[in-house]
């Protein structure tokens, strides 16, 4: 309790923080207050900027850049979201861009031009340097979503012959060029990656000692095509600041950081969650009516086919219902519960899919301890329920039925949580692609089926 309220104490503290920036940042600049903006921006997190510059009109953003050093500008422009970097460039000339670019990473500006239309992105390309030209283009080329569309390739190599002494007077020549000096990595004399050493480690050795006899030789590392989800689990599984991009010769092409990664988790989390619940990632709150009905509708027409197939079931067995009237009021209780407990399992499976513990075979036991814990639910549910149908409608048949049913939809209910996510991913499908709406389809034709098919059967006993 105490921790939670610790937590939520800092929210609370992040909260007010960020609409005091905005506040009096969006004030300062519709005062067109030089100092006071100055002011702020010098005492203020780039990223609460960022956040406060959402809010701000054209005419304030444009005064804004007039007023502060491009460098200032571009490590705001960083942290913005992607919607409002697109914005914020297309206020600027190119001139302007090119100068805000040359103060931020080269993955951090491809993000931005994969954004922008394919004629303007050529045109900035144009203006870079040569050199530049040809890593843009390069890091353009990979997929948005691939260890190479997200890799910088800002970081320090060096060879294995170097002495410790001539690597760290590179390394300060380096360094301030660079986005990640904490590790140094290893080239042999083919420039293969060979080995990375610690800028601990490297402060730490005798001066004479070269590269090759302190470097960490057991590298891991990732080719340019890896998906980006499967370069997270690996930074997680080794504990990594970063990770390097190597080809299939081993040349280096570039790292990965830890605040990459990190983006990627929450992009991946946020993917999975959304698709789900069959919405599309391209979905937030502020997308208009037409975008939202444009990227839920299908999952829903996919929704109403499925539930005609509950409702066929349950047309099965009219005449059970129209005998004992209670069964309607009951049954939508075992499948509920179904669909509930289906996506609990559902929930976790995807979880250990993305993390790599559970692959697509050898899953016996997984499945058989599933079940169990589908029968202890739906007896325990099944028990609550029966008691208190027998306690409203006096009828100790149509307690047991709901008993059983209960636990029979909750069993198979752990069973499809875990082969449904399973099944799409052997496919080469999103194992979170709207999972939950057939499972959820699955558990209301059985938990019907079941339900009502027991009552059928017993159905003497439950007119007594």
């Amino acid at each position: 309790m105490d921790e939670q309220k610790e937590n939520h104490s800092v929210e609370a503290k992040q909260e007010e923080l960020e609409e005091r920036v905005e506040n009096e940042l969006i004030s300062a600049l519709n005062r067109k207050d030089k100092d006071g903006v100055l002011k702020l921006v010098e005492d203020s997190h780039p990223i609460d900027l960022a956040y406060a510059l959402e809010e701000a009109s054209d005419s304030d953003i444009v005064f804004l850049a007039t007023i502060l050093p491009d460098q200032q500008m571009a490590e705001i422009i960083e942290q913005a979201d992607d919607e409002l970097q697109v914005r914020i460039m297309k206020l600027f000339d190119l001139n302007k861009i090119i100068r805000i670019f040359q103060h931020m990473s080269k993955d951090d500006i491809v993000d931005i031009l994969g954004d922008m239309p394919a004629n303007r992105r050529k045109e900035l390309v144009k203006l870079m340097k040569s050199s530049d030209q040809e890593v843009i283009r390069n890091l353009l080329g990979y997929g948005e979503s691939t260890a190479g569309g997200i890799m910088t390739t800002e970081y320090i190599s060096m060879r294995s012959s170097l002495t410790v002494s001539q690597a760290l007077e590179k390394v300060k020549e380096i360094a301030p060029k660079t986005e990640e000096i904490n590790i140094l990595y290893v080239l042999n004399e083919k420039k293969q990656l060979v080995g990375t050493v610690s800028l601990r480690e490297l402060l730490v050795a005798k001066n004479y000692d070269t590269l090759n006899d302190i470097m960490e030789d057991n590298v891991i590392s990732v080719e340019p095509e890896a998906d980006q989800e499967d370069v997270a689990r690996l930074v997680s599984k080794y504990d990594l600041h970063a990770i390097p991009v190597v080809n299939k010769r081993k040349g280096m092409l570039g790292i990965i950081t830890v605040d990459d990664i990190i983006d990627v988790i929450e992009e991946e989390n946020t993917e999975d969650m959304l698709k789900m619940g069959g919405v599309s990632k391209e979905e937030d709150v502020d997308s208009t009516v037409l975008e939202s009905v444009k990227l839920r509708l299908p999952w829903l027409l996919i929704n109403l086919v499925t539930a005609f197939l509950a409702s066929s079931v349950v047309s099965l067995f009219e005449d059970t219902i129209s005998q004992v009237v209670a069964l309607a009021a009951a049954m939508p209780i075992v499948a509920g519960m179904g669909g509930n407990a289906g996506t609990q399992t559902l929930a976790v499976v995807v979880r250990g899919i993305a993390l790599g513990d559970i692959k697509l075979h050898g899953n016996g036991i997984r499945i058989l301890r599933g079940i169990a814990v589908g029968f202890i639910d739906g007896l325990v549910n099944g028990v609550i329920a029966g008691a208190v149908i027998v306690w409203m409608n006096h009828n100790l048949a149509l307690g047991l039925i709901i008993l059983v049913a209960m636990i029979c939809n909750l069993m198979i209910a752990a069973l499809v949580g875990f082969l449904v996510p399973v099944i799409l991913k052997a496919l080469n499908y999103d194992p979170a692609v709207a999972s939950s709406i057939f499972i959820t389809t699955f558990t209301d034709v059985c938990g019907f089926f079941i339900f009502l098919g027991l009552a059928k059967v017993f159905l003497p006993y439950l007119l007594q």
